[in-house]
């Protein structure tokens, strides 16, 4: 199915959203998300499952205290030990893959159930994280930003394509929107580091997706 959005119109439009209609995701929309979790686990080494019509991880307390409200669609991202970073790269890939089909998101860490997740695990793996997803009720609201110079180091004068870089890595979603990460320009050298915090490991894959697109891949190469 053809998007209806750009890339870069998806890391702008798209906010958390934990509250969904009864809508089905199915036909040319579950095709397409489908064939992008495919690719996804090609490159990445991953087990991505997708998960449709299952309301039983997000169907107890822990998904009340989440203030979660009829999700009955999830993505399981899905490694072994250490995959953290990777989760969050293409967990992020999938969540502007789906708004570009008009579909809302939520990133959940621990308000849901792992043991109900209907998912088949390799030796060694384990659920990681999930991606609440749905036609939602609302579109969301953005997030409050930290300022950009918080947020990054500079040898020298800013790169045009790291500003640009920059202002989409703003605009990924963190846990509790904590932003606890750093981002580093040495010439056509980038570094990004998680800083000490709440699933700040997943966070920095999340934020180095943003960054790729914002900034473009063939501009720079990562430290």
């Amino acid at each position: 199915m053809e998007t209806t959005i750009d890339i870069q119109q998806a890391i702008k439009e798209r906010h958390s959203v934990r509250s969904f209609t009864d809508q089905p995701i199915e036909g040319e929309i579950k095709s397409s998300l489908q064939e992008e979790i495919e690719a996804c686990n090609r490159e990445s080494g991953l087990n991505i499952q997708l998960c449709l019509d299952e309301p039983k991880a997000f169907g107890g307390m822990r998904a009340h205290y989440g203030k979660f409200e009829n999700c009955k669609n999830y993505i399981a991202l899905i490694g072994m030990a250490g995959t953290d970073e990777k989760c969050g790269y293409y967990g992020e890939r999938l969540v502007l893959k789906a708004q570009q089909l008009g579909l809302n998101t939520c990133w959940v860490g621990m308000t849901y159930s792992k043991s109900k997740a209907p998912c088949v695990l390799n030796k060694g793996e384990k659920i990681q994280i999930v991606i609440a997803l749905g036609y939602g009720k609302t579109s969301g609201k953005p997030h409050r930003s930290k300022d950009m110079m918080h947020l990054c180091k500079v040898d020298g004068e800013m790169a045009d394509w790291f500003k640009k870089g920059m202002e989409a890595a703003m605009l990924a979603p963190t846990a509790i929107n904590q932003q606890k990460f750093i981002i580093t320009q040495n010439g056509n050298t980038v570094s990004a580091k998680p800083l000490p915090a709440f699933f700040s490991k997943f966070d920095i894959g999340i934020v180095k997706y943003h960054f790729e697109i914002g900034a473009g891949k063939e501009n720079f190469e990562w430290a």
